[in-house]
């Protein structure tokens, strides 16, 4: 039987995923290069070759006997390259063998395909379901157009101003998106999603369309970068609903859900509005149920768009999942309003004049008094004697006050900053040679500096590809083959387990609830303490698997300090930094406790909240709802490690730099501040050496430590205040502040926009 595919828009070469509805198809009729993928399909290669035309084929060849016992082959096609799918009407694509056709029913009905989760609508007539029958299918042929969306990055900017005077809002609108736009919209009152036309008097350039929506034609901005358009709405309506048309073919909604935009114009008071900020005890929000109004309402909306919408065709079951995804994470974060931080009961207060408090609490939290240097950047590697270049400043950074270096991976690696780990017992590096690494080791031990390993444990590039041409069979000590990867990477044809945690897409994912890959792992984490000299690990991109088997890692190698990289995007909403930040850093508290506290983790809640709060003199986002740290150092600050850049933040990749200009404020943050701080070589390295070093000095004197009692005495517009320890003051932001009661001050340090006093002995 010949299957020809018809040609494909695209680069990379598609597989064909070929399944009955409950096993998989039997071994003599499957393709050369197929393999099982679970227990009910198998995976074939399409090969490539060019027509007549000159227009390229993915085809496949599948023989089979009339005595064949299957009636049908179902199917669905992905594309290698891009991880799309291609389904036909959201399910599989069907071959009848036997018992499928009607009587007359003609070969080569043409029927409309779209990826799975594409914006593409489908372009042709769909022929009437066909009844079963009992005739033989001799021959069989059928044409699926394949169509496959492109999506271009555009943005729309709605800004909504109340005047309390005229009692309207004024609603300003601007989009990147030159040429004709359109602006097609309405208003809503209530917890509904229902269309209305607003009363005149309307923009200029509206129409009315179909006596439902308004639409309006944005004006054109005279210097070409885009179109905007403004006007006055009534204060009692609820919400804004828009589409963006381009022209009679092309919509533009909102991609997050692929519903229209949702603008609410109801006033809502909200910590640390612009106008006036707040903190949550200055409401009187004592009943936990008034915290989770707003997200009710949300939950609502969401509920009353996904019933407006069953009736929907195209995208309607993707669009489902997506909305009740965001119900589900809504619900989470109402009730995690409800609980207790789980870390409450974990924090006992250590006291620094104790000559215990010196010691680790537990394996992997240091002695509470850690100061991380952060040794390298992302062009480190690049002199390819990186370890002799950092030995010769080990000295310096000891003076300094630095008692941890965080060192770069060390792993031979496919990429040159060593983030695409390979052979793991190969340390012969782009920042040098094993041997240059353990002086390395030995230089800092001798300054009384201890070192992390920087360890990708998350995924491992493969040396050898299998029979389908993927790269998932390894090599080196560690030769596992892909049943240690996970088995919902989409690129890499593992056949291990599901993922316990989010998948990096460029290298194959680890299984990390394979028994031979856990023990491979302590071997060589066993065999890297004690051949290199390490103290301690920093375990990269540590939400791709679970924390639980952190705590196994670590209780097999007993790190005197470890920390986690648990980066993941903060909350927003409509663009806007969410006050409350709860959620984000319950998540990263979560995966601690999945360690059962043998590692900490960066606190990157922190860092976002102190972009916002400089980069806007918002202050007040320093002070949560309880006037605690609103990062992970307000809950759990003996495993919270703060830092304000490092190598994927700033350095030359910049992914998300800290406000330029106000990097002394930030570290007279984490340096006066419960917590372990972490700080970046380039910074250390920089014109603010002096001014760190100083804080620093500070921090060491006054025996600031990760368990130091805080108190916020000011969150407001442009001033933060703080008192640490009793014995130490400090404020940041433009702010005017100066200490008074009975305790004599005496100003410590100080810079732009920062202050820091110390009590007089």
């Amino acid at each position: 039987m010949f299957c020809p595919l018809k040609e494909l828009n695209s680069s990379y070469p598609p597989y064909l995923y070929i399944c009955s509805e409950w096993d998989q198809p039997p071994s003599e009729i499957r393709p050369p290069g197929s393999v099982p993928i679970k227990d009910s399909a198998i995976e074939t290669p399409l090969e490539t070759s060019p027509n007549s035309e000159g227009h390229i084929l993915h085809e496949v060849q599948i023989k089979f006997d009339k005595d064949t016992p299957v009636a049908a082959i179902n199917f669905v096609l992905k594309e290698e390259g891009t991880g799309a799918w291609f389904q036909h009407k959201g399910g599989d694509f069907r071959i009848p063998l036997s018992g499928s056709l009607k009587d007359g029913d003609p070969l080569g009905a043409k029927q409309g395909v779209k990826p799975e989760g594409s914006n593409a609508q489908l372009k042709e007539a769909v022929p009437g379901e066909k009844g079963p029958s009992t005739k033989c299918i001799s021959e069989f042929y059928e044409e699926y157009p394949i169509l496959k969306s492109e999506y271009f990055e555009h943005f729309v900017s709605v800004a909504v101003t109340e005047n309390s005077e005229t009692d309207k809002s004024l609603v300003e609108f601007y989009t990147d998106i030159t040429g004709d736009v359109i602006i097609h919209w309405g208003v809503c009152k209530g917890n509904t999603m229902t269309w209305e036309i607003p009363p005149e008097p309307h923009p200029p350039n509206t129409k009315i369309f179909r006596q439902k929506a308004l639409q309006t034609l944005l004006e054109q901005k005279t210097d070409g970068t885009g179109s905007a358009v403004s006007f006055l709405l009534d204060a009692d309506y609820s919400g804004l609903v828009f589409v963006l048309k381009l022209n009679e073919h092309t919509w533009l909604r909102n991609l997050e859900n692929g519903f229209d935009f949702y603008i609410p114009l109801t006033r809502v008071e909200q910590f640390g509005s612009t106008q006036e900020p707040h903190r949550a005890g200055e409401h009187k929000l004592d009943d936990k149920s008034a915290q989770t109004d707003g997200l009710i309402s949300d939950i609502r909306n969401l509920v009353v768009g996904l019933s407006s919408r069953r009736g929907q065709r195209a995208k309607n079951k993707v669009l489902q999942e997506d909305i009740l995804q965001e119900i589900e994470r809504l619900a989470a974060e109402a009730y995690s309003i409800f609980r207790s931080p789980t870390i409450d009961a974990i924090e006992d207060p250590v006291y620094i004049d104790d000559p215990e408090s010196v010691k680790p609490a537990c394996s992997g939290t240091g002695s509470g008094f850690e100061i991380v240097c952060q040794g390298f950047n992302w062009e480190s590697h690049k002199s390819g004697k990186w370890y002799v270049e950092l030995g010769t400043k080990a000295k310096e950074l000891s003076s300094l006050g630095f008692t941890i270096v965080w060192s770069p991976p060390p792993t031979d690696s496919v990429s040159p900053e060593g983030y695409m780990p390979r052979d793991l017992y190969n340390l012969n590096s782009r920042y040098g040679t094993m041997a240059e690494l353990k002086q390395l080791v030995d230089i800092f031990h001798e300054n009384g500096v201890k070192v992390l390993g920087d360890a990708v444990l998350n995924h491992r590039c493969a040396q050898f590809q299998n029979q389908n041409g993927i790269w998932n069979i390894f090599g080196g000590r560690m030769n596992w083959d892909d049943r240690a990867v996970v088995a919902d990477d989409p690129h890499f044809q593992g056949r291990g387990n599901k993922s316990s945690g989010d998948n990096f897409h460029a290298a194959p994912n680890i299984d990390h609830s394979q028994d031979f890959v856990r023990t491979d792992i302590k071997e060589w984490l066993r065999w890297m303490r004690k051949e290199v000299g390490y103290d301690g690990w920093r375990l990269d991109f540590a939400r791709g698997f679970w924390g639980g088997y952190v705590k196994d890692y670590m209780e097999a190698t007993e790190p005197y300090f470890a920390v986690g990289e648990y980066w993941d995007s903060l909350s927003y909403t409509y663009g806007e930094m969410d006050y409350n930040q709860d959620a984000h850093r319950q998540r990263i508290v979560d995966w601690i406790n999945a360690t059962n506290g043998t590692a900490g983790a960066f606190d990157v809640t922190t860092k976002g909240i102190l972009h916002m709060a400089l980069e806007r003199s918002e202050y007040w986002r320093l002070s949560d709802e309880k006037g605690k740290p609103p990062g992970v150092l307000g809950w759990w600050p003996s495993r919270a490690v703060t830092f304000i850049e490092n190598h994927d933040t700033g350095s030359t990749q910049g992914h998300w730099r800290f406000p330029y200009g106000m990097e002394m404020q930030g570290y007279a943050y984490i340096l006066t501040h419960p917590g372990t701080p972490a700080v970046f070589y380039d910074h250390i390295f920089s014109h603010l050496q002096q001014d760190i070093a100083k804080l620093m000095s500070i921090r060491c004197r006054l025996k600031i430590q990760c368990r130091s009692k805080i108190k916020i005495l000011k969150a407001e517009q442009n001033l933060y205040a703080a008192e640490i320890n009793e014995n130490l003051l400090m404020k940041i932001g433009a702010g005017h502040f100066e200490p008074t009661g009975p305790v004599n001050w005496i100003v410590a340090a100080e810079g732009h926009d920062y202050k820091i006093w110390e009590a007089a002995s």
